[in-house]
């Protein structure tokens, strides 16, 4: 069962960015479904999280075992550290917190 909108009568195929236009378009229902299933948000975000946390050790291991600390483990910490934060913000989901109070 396809949840897809079916294709106009004289329409030809490819459905670019200016196909449909409009906040109404039905492009739109699967990022409001994202935003209201919890256990979506939960385990995505938490993925995200636990890929920081691998990234991280294995950056820690480098310097633990007495490497040196390159510009290249810096940017594995740096980027372990934006994908806990990304997978943080996905879970807290401030912006649709901030539209209900609207």
């Amino acid at each position: 069962m396809s949840t897809a909108p079916a294709a106009p009568a004289g329409g030809g195929g490819g459905g670019g960015a200016g196909a449909g236009g409009g906040a109404d378009t039905p492009d739109s229902k699967p990022s409001q479904m994202f935003k209201n299933c919890w256990s979506c948000r939960l385990l995505s975000g938490g993925g995200l999280i636990l890929s920081g946390a691998y990234v991280f050790t294995a950056a820690r291991r480098v310097m633990r075992q007495g490497g040196p600390t390159s510009m290249g483990t810096v940017a594995q910490i740096t980027f372990a550290a934006s994908l806990a934060a990304w997978g943080l913000v996905v879970i807290a989901d401030p912006v649709g917190k901030a539209q209900r109070k609207t």
